[in-house]
């Protein structure tokens, strides 16, 4: 409980906050996702369309601090690794 309006506007930020990285971490897991359904199907051209949509994501959750960018680069060199396996 916050003891002061200080504190308060704080927690309300906070949780403001949260919730926002929280959507913005679902986007990115969601775009994540779509690539590896395309890779999984065998359209290597939509899965590399599909990929640079993810990769912005990826690159803009690291820039904003939401994931590490160790995260984001081990994610995308991964998902390269196996569109680059399916030709």
């Amino acid at each position: 409980m916050a003891n002061s309006a200080q504190a308060a506007k704080r927690a309300r930020q906070a949780e403001k906050n949260r919730q926002h990285n929280v959507a913005m971490r679902s986007e990115m897991r969601t775009a994540v996702k779509k690539v590896l359904a395309a890779i999984d199907s065998g359209d290597q051209a939509k899965a590399n369309e599909l990929f640079r949509a993810a990769q912005s994501k990826l690159d803009g959750m690291a820039r904003k601090g939401i994931i590490h960018k160790n995260k984001a680069a081990r994610s995308k060199s991964r998902i390269n690794a196996r569109i680059k396996a399916m030709a």
